[in-house]
Formats: structure tokens, sequence, C-alpha cells
């Protein structure tokens, strides 16, 4: 298991700046931003991504996940969905997640996440969910055969939102290729119990997201320590479950300032994982702790 930072919070960086800053920082582990500025799969030819590949071994990191959830790059956060009306704009989306699964795949990690088909947009849930369950069906023999898993991250106001909804989506896929990306603050924003929520859901969780949020429960990503998530009682519950994916800070939110982000959750969490029973050394790598 490893601790991570995802470049998502250093879009005013190139990406190989991202990775050495979060090097720095302490972290054991990358999760990269799979959308421009960072790694759009378009964008890169073989040498910089050996030159890439190169960096994160040099500074002895360890790609926790390939986030593939926004596409900036020829849309928005959330646009072109899984679930959009028109095919061409589905096929956008099936297209990008499976160049994905090959850059996750020559970079050595195990998984990428993607959103939880889209927005409704006056969309019945059961067409929704038809068309989402049809656009996985198109990424999971690729999955399947590099061995990298799609994990779908719930959020809030997306077609998949709680624990309910992700367990009834769940049980119609019978590819063990896809599983959850647990994203801390988006349950709690659920109105959920994380640790409740992760419990229930442990057996298709391979990546974890935290951030904290507001007591609120307002969708917006905050430092650790400085909204309302007990993360004690929640790593505490993850040490116990015998979880053995890894974690990974989400604070695009700081795109301002994400060294000192960083800095500040890192005096916050490494305390806190110590606490709950967490091998620190194993979090951050050699001689990081």
């Amino acid at each position: 298991m490893k601790l991570g930072y995802s470049t998502n919070a250093f879009v005013n960086a190139s990406l190989f700046e991202a990775v050495e800053q979060i090097a720095q920082l302490g972290f054991g582990g990358v999760e990269i931003m799979g959308d421009r500025p960072h790694l759009y799969p378009p964008d890169w030819s073989d040498e910089p991504l050996a030159q890439l590949k190169n960096l994160i071994q040099s500074e002895d990191l360890q790609v926790t996940n390939l986030n593939s959830f926004t596409l900036f790059a020829v849309g928005d956060t959330y646009l072109p969905s899984w679930i959009e009306p028109v095919q061409e704009r589905r096929d956008i989306r099936i297209r990008h997640t499976l160049e994905c699964l090959k850059l996750a795949s020559y970079l050595g990690c195990g998984n990428i996440s993607v959103p939880p088909g889209g927005p409704l947009h006056g969309m019945s849930r059961k067409e929704a969910l038809h068309l989402f369950h049809g656009g996985l069906e198109k990424v999971i023999p690729l999955a399947e055969q590099l061995q990298v898993k799609v994990l779908v991250e719930p959020e809030p106001n997306l077609l998949l939102e709680n624990t309910r909804q992700f367990r009834e989506f769940i049980h119609e896929v019978s590819s063990r290729s896809v599983g959850l990306n647990f994203d801390i603050g988006h349950f709690f924003c659920a109105g959920e119990d994380p640790s409740i929520a992760f419990q229930d859901l442990l057996p298709w969780i391979a990546h974890v997201h935290i951030e904290d949020i507001a007591e609120n429960r307002l969708h917006h990503h905050l430092v650790p320590g400085r909204g309302a998530i007990d993360f004690q009682g929640f790593l505490e519950t993850v040490q116990k479950a015998g979880y053995q994916g890894d974690i990974s800070l989400e604070l695009y939110t700081y795109a301002d300032r994400p060294v000192e982000a960083g800095r500040e959750s890192m005096h916050y969490l490494l305390p806190v994982f110590q606490e709950s029973g967490f091998d620190l050394k194993a979090l951050l790598g050699k001689g990081k702790q």
C-alpha cells in the first residue's frame, strides 16, 4: 500500500514537474491525471512516455491510479460521458478509457478511475444504466487482457452517488475487472458514514481517494483536518478491514498552492495513519518517513 498525491492539484505545472514535487513532499505514490494538461493519451508519444516512466522510477514512486474521470481536453469535468444520448459522444468516452487502460498498463498501474455514468440531464435511470453497462462492455475485454481494473467512482449529482446505487449497479456486472474507486468525501457528501460505506463496499474497492469536506457536506475538497470527516475512525476501519490497495490525496481545489496543501495534508495525516496502525515506511517508501 502506498500513499499518493494526485497530479490534478498541479494543473499549473507540467506532469514532470508535478511528479518531482510530489516526490519531494515525501509521498510514496502518484496518482496521474489522465487528461490535459497532464497525461491525455493523444498528446503523448513513445519517447516522452518512456521519460515519464523513468522519472517515476527514479523518484521511487508508484503510480497509484490513472485518474481518467475528467475530459477537459475535449469537454469538461463530466462530458463526454458514458450516458449521453448521442452515440458519437459516448464513443469519445469509450476510446479515452481504452487508451487510459493501455497507459496504466505501460506505467505498471493496476487501475484507472472513471466517472459513474454522468449527469442524467432528464434521462431515466433505467436508460442511463443501460447505456453505462453497454459502454463498459466495450472496455472490459481490454481491461481483462491487460489486468488493469476499471474503477467506477460514485460522485454527487451523477448516475451513481451512494452505496445502494453502486451495489445495484455492480451486481449487474459480470467482470471482476470492474470495481470501485472509493472517494471518502463523495460518500460523506451523499449523507453516509464513510466508515460504514467502506465496510459495505470493501469487496469491490481497489483504490481510495481522501480529502476533507465541510460539515455542510457540500462537494468541495478540503485539506484533511479542515473539514468534518473523521479520519481517525475511517483509517482504523480501513486498517482493520485488511485493505491492501493504495490511497491517494485528491486536492484539485488547491491548484494555486498544491505544494502547501500537500505539505499541510501530510502534517495532519501521517500521525493519524500511524495511530491507526499503518506502517509509514510502507506507505511512503524507504527513507521518506
